[in-house]
C-alpha cells in the first residue's frame, strides 16, 4: 500500500470513530476574553496619565474653549494612537515576549503617541505648550509599563499553562530546543518531535495535544494532519514551503461554475505603484533633512579614523534582476575584500569592521546613504533586501527559487529585514520576501516602516554569521521546498 493510500486510510478510519462535536471552544473563548480585558487594562493605565496631564495643562489654554466632548476627543484620539502603533509592535503580546520586550515595545509606542499629542497641542494652544507635563506622563507611563508587564505576564501563565506541543517534520527536522531558545518554553511545553510518516501511520497521537507544529512536511501529508487538527480542536502551527506562499498571492476567481486561484507573476495595480513611488520620494526627502546633521558627521567620523573613502558603492540586484549601484557609508577597512571573495560579516567579532563602522552598524547609520538610491528609483523604502550578485548566484546554484524574490523592486527595510535577522538563512529569507510580495500595500508598507523602528536597537537582529562561512547559506534537501 502506498504512504499516500495508508494517510488517506488512517484519516477516514478516524472520521468514522470520533466524534467531532467538542473543540474546546469555552477554554478559547475565556482565554480571548481574558487577553482583551489584559490589554484593555494596559491602554487605561496608560492613558490615565495623559488625560490627568491634558486636564491640569493643556485644556484651558486651547484657542477655542472645547465642550467636554472635545477633550473626551482628544484623549480618543490618544487611545487610538497608542492601540494602533502598540499593535504594530507587538506591544502587548504576554505570551510570547519576554517582560524587557514588552517594556520596550510599549515604551516606544507611547514616545511616538506622547510626541504626536504634544503636536496635537501646540496646535490647539495660542502659546507653545509646556513639554514638563509630557515628560512626566511619559516617566508615569514607563513605571506602569513595567507593572504591568511583569504582572500580566505572571498572571498569564498561571491562568493558561504551557500548551502540551508535538512538533511534526519531514525534510526540514525542527526539535524542542528551537523553543528554549527563543523563551518559549512557558507557552509551549514539547513532549515529543517525530517523523511525519509516523504520525500518518498513527494519528492519535495527536490526541490530547493543545497544540502541533508542523516543519517542512509535504502538502497532502500536512493537510491529512491539518484536517485532523481541525477536527480535533488542536492548534497547527504550520512553516510554510515555498508553494504555499507563491498560492497566497493567488486571486480568486469563478470559471466555468468553479472556484479557482489565479497565480501569476507579481503584477501591482497602477495605484499602488503610484501610491507607493510619491511615499519613496516624501519619506525619502524628508528623512534626508532630518538626519543630514547625522550623515555629516558620520562622514567625518570616518574621514579622522583611516582617512579611506566616506562612501562605499556595491553592485545590487533589484526588480527583475536589474543591477544598480547601493550607496552606503563605509563600515569596513578598505581592504575588507581584497580577496576579491564576497562575503557577509561575521558580527561584532569580524575585525573587517572599524571602530566607527561597528557604531554606525548598531544603530543603522550606514544604510542613510541609500536614502539618495530611493530617490533615483532604484530602490524603494520597503521591499526585498536587494542582493549582491554574487551571493544571490551562490543561493540561487542551491535554491533557484531564490530568484522569485525579484518579482519587486528591493527595499531599503522589508518584511524580511524586520521579522529575520542579518543570517537568517536565503531559504527563510525568500519565505518571508514571498509573503510580502503576496500581500504587497500601502499600508502594509507603513506597517513595515513603524516595525523598522522598533528593531533598530535591538541586536539580535544584526547577528553575523558563523565564523568561516561566507553566506547565511546552509544545507538544504529540494524536498524541503
Amino acid at each position: 500500500m502506498s504512504p499516500q493510500d495508508r494517510s488517506t486510510r488512517s484519516f477516514s478510519e478516524f472520521i468514522e470513530k470520533e466524534d467531532f462535536s467538542h473543540y474546546k471552544i469555552e477554554n478559547r473563548l475565556f482565554h480571548d476574553i481574558s487577553i482583551r480585558v489584559a490589554k484593555l487594562v494596559n491602554i487605561i493605565m496608560m492613558t490615565i496619565p495623559f488625560a490627568v496631564a491634558w486636564y491640569a495643562a493643556y485644556a484651558d489654554k486651547t484657542w477655542v474653549h472645547f465642550y467636554m466632548r472635545g477633550h473626551w476627543l482628544v484623549i480618543g484620539l490618544f487611545v487610538l494612537l497608542y492601540f494602533s502603533i502598540g499593535k504594530v509592535y507587538d506591544a502587548f503580546k504576554m505570551s510570547y515576549s519576554g517582560i524587557g520586550e514588552m517594556v520596550y515595545s510599549q515604551m516606544l509606542s507611547l514616545f511616538e503617541v506622547d510626541v504626536i499629542m504634544y503636536i496635537v497641542a501646540f496646535l490647539l494652544i495660542r502659546k507653545a505648550p509646556a513639554i514638563l507635563p509630557m515628560l512626566l506622563v511619559y516617566v508615569a507611563q514607563g513605571g506602569m509599563s513595567f507593572v504591568w508587564s511583569f504582572v500580566s505576564k505572571t498572571w498569564y501563565f498561571k491562568a493558561f499553562p504551557a500548551q502540551k506541543t508535538i512538533i511534526i517534520w519531514d525534510m526540514r527536522e525542527t526539535d524542542g530546543q528551537l523553543f528554549s531558545k527563543y523563551n518559549l518554553r512557558k507557552k509551549f511545553k514539547v513532549v515529543d518531535a517525530v517523523h511525519v510518516e509516523d504520525c500518518i501511520d498513527n494519528l492519535s497521537m495527536l490526541d490530547g495535544m493543545d497544540a502541533v507544529f508542523l516543519s517542512g512536511i509535504r502538502s497532502h501529508d500536512r493537510n491529512i494532519i491539518a484536517k485532523y487538527c481541525l477536527m480535533h480542536g488542536i492548534t497547527a502551527h504550520v512553516i510554510p514551503r515555498i508553494g504555499d506562499l507563491i498560492i497566497t498571492g493567488s486571486k480568486r476567481e469563478h470559471m466555468f461554475h468553479l472556484l479557482m486561484l489565479k497565480v501569476e507573476r507579481f503584477n501591482p495595480s497602477l495605484e499602488y505603484i503610484v501610491g507607493k513611488r510619491m511615499m519613496d520620494i516624501v519619506l525619502s526627502l524628508i528623512a534626508i533633512v532630518l538626519f543630514s546633521p547625522f550623515m555629516l558627521i558620520t562622514a567625518i567620523a570616518i574621514k579622522v579614523e583611516d582617512h579611506g573613502p566616506v562612501f562605499y558603492k556595491q553592485t545590487r540586484l533589484t526588480k527583475d534582476g536589474k543591477r544598480f549601484e547601493i550607496y552606503k557609508f563605509r563600515s569596513m577597512r578598505t581592504d575588507a575584500e581584497k580577496d576579491g571573495i564576497a562575503r557577509l560579516s561575521t558580527g561584532d567579532n569580524d575585525d573587517r569592521i572599524t571602530k566607527v563602522g561597528r557604531f554606525i552598524r548598531k544603530v543603522r547609520i550606514d544604510e542613510m546613504p541609500q536614502l539618495f538610491n530611493i530617490i533615483k528609483g532604484e530602490l524603494s523604502i520597503v521591499g526585498p533586501r536587494a542582493e549582491r550578485p554574487e551571493l544571490a548566484a551562490e543561493y540561487e546554484a542551491e535554491l533557484p527559487e531564490f530568484a522569485l524574490r525579484l518579482q519587486a523592486k528591493a527595499g531599503l527595510t522589508g518584511y524580511a529585514q524586520v521579522h529575520g535577522k542579518y543570517n537568517t538563512t536565503p531559504y527563510d529569507k525568500l519565505l518571508m520576501d514571498l509573503m510580502y510580495i503576496a500581500n504587497a500595500s500601502v499600508f502594509e508598507d507603513i506597517r513595515i516602516i513603524f516595525a523598522t523602528v522598533k528593531i533598530l536597537f535591538m541586536p539580535e537582529s544584526t547577528e553575523g554569521i558563523e565564523e568561516g562561512q561566507t553566506t547565511a547559506m546552509k544545507s538544504m534537501d529540494a524536498g524541503d521546498r
